[in-house]
This record gives structure tokens, C-alpha cells and sequence, in this order.
């Protein structure tokens, strides 16, 4: 199966975030090693940018227009969409959306492009929230929304600390270059 993360850039600004594609690339390949370890299961990454030019009001990129865009790469691949724009409507309070084999997040801008903490806690957090949803899901899970919500309360308001990994995508104690939602304590199938 194959997971396509999607940087979605705004025209105007795909020269200065060229360093958190370079993040996203990176996160790409731990989520594949992330995947096979906690759901035992194998994805070929892709990542690529869908670069946005400006859009009059009543054509506003939301979640309907990536959907279609999803549909016509092909709605088997596993498209997963980092925007620059929250999601109109959600029951995530991570500001993400998923559906069958379709996720988005609001991919949050560092005001350093080299601050690798910052996209792990504000944004590779909330796409580990939205995977765990799709893969719960798609290994026949029936309570997939609630227990990530549940685990992501006991983050926001329990102390639940994230699972932290080092650039060589193991666990580390040491400042994370990627966060995740912490489901040691899952039954996954």
C-alpha cells in the first residue's frame, strides 16, 4: 500500500518553506518504519508538494477540493494532506480530518525553518493522531475515534507524554525529531 504525504504550499511561499519539506520528507520515511512497528504493516512513502496559487473567496481550498484531488490520484493510495489551512469542519480537536484512506492536518509554520522541535510537537503530533485513526480503522477497530481521543486527552491534560524519536527513528530521551501519539497500551490487531 502506498502513503503519499502531500505538502500543500502556497505559491508565494514555496521558496521559504523549503526546509520543512525537507522535514516532511524525513517524517515520510520514520512514519514507515513507525507503521510496520506499531501496526505491523508495510507503506511505500511518497511525498510531494501540491503548490496553491491564489484563489478568489468563493473557490477556498477545504477539504471537498482535496477530496477530489484525492479521488483523482486514486482513492486506493493512502493521501495524506499537511495544509496551511484548518479544516472548516472536524471532530478532532488536533485540527485534522481523516477519512477512508484521506487525512489532513494544519501543518503549522515554525518562525525558524530549521526547528525541528516545533514541527514535531505542533505537527507531526497531530498526523500521528490522524494515522492511528485511519489505521485503527482499516484493521477493523470499532471504537478508532474514541480511543485516539482518548489517548490525545490524556496528552492535552493527563501528563501523557508523546513518544519521542531521535533522527534515527528510534526512541530517545534526548530532544525529539519526531513525536507521536503514545499507543503503547493499544491492542492492535
Amino acid at each position: 500500500m502506498i502513503l503519499h504525504f502531500i505538502f500543500v504550499v502556497k505559491e508565494e511561499d514555496l521558496e521559504k518553506r523549503k526546509q520543512e519539506f525537507e522535514y516532511v520528507k524525513q517524517m515520510g520515511n520514520f512514519y514507515k518504519v513507525w507503521i510496520k512497528k506499531k501496526f505491523n504493516k508495510d507503506f511505500e512513502i511518497q511525498c510531494d508538494e501540491l503548490i496553491t496559487k491564489p484563489r478568489s473567496i468563493l473557490q477556498k481550498l477545504d477539504i471537498p477540493t482535496l477530496i477530489r484531488d484525492h479521488e483523482q490520484r486514486g482513492s486506493q493510495i493512502y493521501h495524506f494532506y499537511l495544509c496551511h489551512f484548518k479544516p472548516l469542519w472536524t471532530d478532532c480537536t488536533c485540527e485534522g480530518y481523516h477519512a477512508e484512506n484521506f487525512g489532513m492536518v494544519w501543518w503549522q509554520t515554525p518562525k525558524d525553518p530549521f526547528d525541528t522541535l516545533f514541527l514535531a510537537e505542533k505537527n507531526c503530533t497531530t498526523v500521528s493522531h490522524e494515522l492511528t485513526h485511519e489505521l485503527l480503522r482499516a484493521s477493523g477497530h470499532k471504537k478508532f475515534i474514541e480511543v485516539v481521543h482518548d489517548i490525545w486527552t490524556k496528552h492535552l491534560f493527563d501528563q501523557l507524554h508523546f513518544e519521542q524519536y531521535g533522527p534515527n527513528f528510534e526512541s530517545t530521551e534526548e530532544k525529539p525529531m519526531f513525536l507521536t501519539i503514545n499507543i503503547s497500551d493499544l491492542k492492535i490487531k
